[in-house]
This record gives structure tokens, sequence and C-alpha cells, in this order.
């Protein structure tokens, strides 16, 4: 991993829940030597992409990040466009749905919508790393990446979430060839327990995959209906959102199957 890349890495350890970071901390989670990450974030810090307020050692995201993001979504205004997607997709499943996009090397929640109907519902995070192989959003990535790029996610420690997670790489190979086959990841307790989860993914104007949409469901709300209801929603939604940012799916992708 070069210099640029190595900064680049410590901005994913932000998120909701973690807005401001020490460097020791930064230091644990990156798993680099405390001279390097302090030698980073002073880069980083002087180019506005972290800032660090009056006497406090902790640092949070800048400006810098606040400008670009502004003008991703001015040239690509996929939260924009994904909001209505994802609430139409929520009251028609009555179920929490959700939007990943690849940032670099990882595929982070980057918008979701809940579902009225039920008390209890899945709920998200905006900006949290999703693995690959845990979830339905990242089989349905990996389905449709690169074969160097599947290869390098599977070469890496798999964590496991939960008892159902699948952390065999040959098995979730398999997994990945029934998404191709089908269009449609499912995830059943792979990444928080008792969750079934389902995912299309959504393409960029090149008809390369950038991200994912959901539905995440209690197990116990999986009926026989919620079964033909979820995907074929889904499918519709991720090809609506696919269409509303310019993308254009593959032409091997499944166009007609909800299994």
């Amino acid at each position: 991993m070069g210099t640029v890349s190595k900064a680049l890495s410590l901005l994913t350890y932000f998120n909701h829940g973690r807005t401001g970071i020490g460097l020791s901390d930064l230091t644990r989670l990156s798993g680099m030597n405390k001279a390097t990450v302090y030698r980073l974030m002073t880069e980083l810090q002087e180019s506005g992409f972290v800032e660090q307020t009056d006497g406090d050692r902790m640092y949070r995201l800048g400006p810098q990040v606040l400008r670009l993001a502004a003008l991703r979504e001015a040239a690509v205004p996929i939260l924009s466009v994904s909001r209505r997607v994802l609430r139409d997709l929520s009251d028609e499943t009555g179920e929490t749905t959700h939007l990943s996009l690849l940032q670099g090397s990882q595929l982070n929640s980057l918008s979701h919508a809940y579902s009225p109907r039920h008390a209890t519902k899945v709920m998200m995070e905006d900006a949290e790393v999703l693995t690959y192989h845990g979830t339905s959003s990242g089989l349905a990535v990996l389905a449709y990446a690169d074969t160097g790029f599947v290869d390098e996610a599977l070469a890496q420690p798999l964590q496991v979430h939960t008892a159902e997670t699948i952390t065999d790489p040959h098995q979730i190979r398999i997994q990945i060839a029934e998404v191709r086959e089908t269009g449609m990841a499912q995830s059943i307790g792979g990444f928080e327990a008792d969750v079934h989860s389902h995912a299309v993914p959504v393409f960029g104007p090149d008809r390369q995959v950038i991200g994912a949409l959901a539905v995440a469901a209690p197990v116990s709300r999986m009926t026989s209906e919620q079964k033909e209801l979820i995907p074929a929603a889904l499918r519709r939604a991720g090809a609506t959102l696919t269409h509303r940012i310019g993308g254009s799916a593959p032409a091997d992708y499944p166009q007609g199957s909800t299994a």
C-alpha cells in the first residue's frame, strides 16, 4: 500500500459513532506504527482532510472532505436520487432498505430508510463498513466485480460476525456464482443474527458495479409472501436507481429472475 493509500485509509475509520478519533486509537485500528500514523495525519491535517479543535487532541474530518463530497454529489447525485428510491422500496416491502457504495477497497453504507409499519426493524448506520463475505450487499458487489478485486477481497482475513457467517473462500465463490445466475444476493444471519437480507448490484455509466441496494428484515417476518415480494420489488428499485444515475447493467445481468 502506497503512502497516499495509507493516508486515505485512515479516513475510513471515521463514522457516525466515531466522529472523533485520537492518535492511539487510530494506531490500534489501522495496525500501523504510531509514528507513521502521526505523520500521515499531520499531512492530512495540512491539506484540510482532518482537523483538531483548540485544546482537543482528537482528530475529526476536515472541510476538504465536505468540499469533495459536495462536488461528487453535484456530478453524480446518487445520494439525492437514492433517498426517493429507498423510501419507495421501504414503503413497498415494509422493511429497512439501504444503499452501499464502493469506496476504494471498502463497501460503505451510504443511506437508508425505515418503514413505519413495524416497531421492530433492522437498524442501520450510515458510513458503516460492510464486509463482502458477510452481507448480501457485499456478495452482490463481488458477483460483478473484477476477478482481481474478488481475489483480493477473499484473500483478507474474513471476520466471523455470527455463527452463520461463511468464511470459507470456496463456499463464498459458490455463493457469488449463484448471484451471477440470478442477479440477486441473499444473506441469512451472516452479518447480524436473525436478519435476512436481499441485495442487487447498482451499476455506473461504464456498466461496472459501484455498490448495492438492499432490503433487510428480521428472519421471523420472512413469510412466503415476503420472499416473493422483496426480490421483485428490489429488482425493480435497483434498475430504477441504476437508470437514474445514468448507469447501465452489463449485458449478462439477469433481468427476469427474482430468486
